[in-house]
């Protein structure tokens, strides 16, 4: 399927439907919030934003190995919109999905929805490409896909430090595509248990703030330069860490010139793996490789030349500017 979709050629419609309904029936299994071990010898590779640029992915797949037994692969959610070979990123992902469902995780990100498939170009490939009904499809197992994942260490760490760790002493992550909450308290459990199949993220809501939030250098909270969700100081995020014995939040939903930045004293993380983001950014991609000790090792990678289609290009009218949604 590689090697088709590199040649420029689309898979006939049924094979979409059945690898997209096989990741549905594996995602409608899985709680809105994923719990996953790394086991001692496996690694596992947090990717933030890939937002359709097909080429890229393919060589970061390169640089990170595909998911196998002795290492996981977790997408931090936006797999699609603005690059114009969405389809041929999300099909890959939910084919590994299909393959080695203990062994890729996907969370959900704010384009992995209508309104903004609709915006951003994803809804105008999928029905060029595959039809209305194909799209359709789509658009309702976007709304199964986790909302975050929790990844945990199986080992103590080796290195004493002051990290908050979790109650057995552990290294543990919370891997969500945008961030924490608009009121204190929540906790993980309340995650767990949010009902988000047939769901979007809404303009409110603990689901509309995991995908949509933003972290901001001064204390506690203020408006989001989006207009949607909250930004979120390093007191917030410190306070939520510690409340559910989290390490670190790792999060995407941003572009970053070195393709992920460590924030709020080392507790907040922001991994972006779209390299020269629409074709104009000029920014590197990056992804982090965490260990069964929760070590955390951070790569970083460049753009690589793509035919000549620019983003967006199945949307009448182009690449919009409104570049930070």
């Amino acid at each position: 399927m590689i090697t088709w979709f590199k040649d420029g050629k689309a898979i006939a419609k049924r094979y979409v439907w059945e690898i997209v309904m096989a990741a549905h029936d594996i995602f409608i299994k899985e709680e809105s919030l994923v719990d996953v071990e790394i086991p001692e010898g496996v690694t596992c590779d947090v990717i933030g934003d890939v937002h359709g640029q097909f080429y890229d992915v393919l060589h970061l797949y390169k640089l990170t190995g595909p998911p196998s037994e002795k290492h996981f692969v977790l997408m931090n959610g936006d797999l699609v919109d603005r690059g114009s070979w969405s389809i041929e990123v999300i099909l890959l992902a939910f084919a590994y999905k299909w393959l080695y469902p203990e062994y890729m995780y996907i969370n959900r990100g704010n384009h992995e929805a209508k309104d903004m498939n609709r915006t951003y170009g994803f809804e105008g490939e999928a029905k060029h490409k595959h039809g209305e009904q194909a799209y359709k499809l789509f658009a309702h197992v976007f709304t199964t896909m986790p909302l975050a994942t929790l990844l945990s260490a199986s080992k103590p760490p080796s290195s004493k430090n002051a990290a908050i760790l979790s109650p057995d002493g552990r290294r543990r992550f919370f891997i969500v595509h945008g961030g924490l909450f608009s009121k204190d308290g929540v906790t993980l459990d309340d995650i767990r248990k949010l009902d988000r199949v047939g769901r979007q993220p809404g303009q409110e809501g603990l689901m509309c703030e995991l995908l949509w939030t933003d972290p901001q250098e001064m204390p506690g909270r203020g408006p989001s330069k989006r207009g949607v969700g909250i930004a979120f100081g390093p007191d917030v995020t410190k306070s939520w860490c510690t409340l559910n014995g989290v390490t670190g939040v790792i999060r995407s939903h941003e572009v970053r010139q070195n393709g992920y930045e460590i924030e709020h004293d080392g507790l907040c993380t922001t991994v972006f793996s779209a390299p020269n983001y629409v074709d104009q950014s000029g920014n590197k991609g990056a992804f982090i490789r965490i260990d069964a000790e929760g070590n955390r090792e951070y790569t970083q990678f460049d753009a690589v030349p793509h035919p000549p289609m620019k983003p967006m290009a199945y949307l009448q009218g182009g690449l919009s500017s409104l570049m930070m949604m």
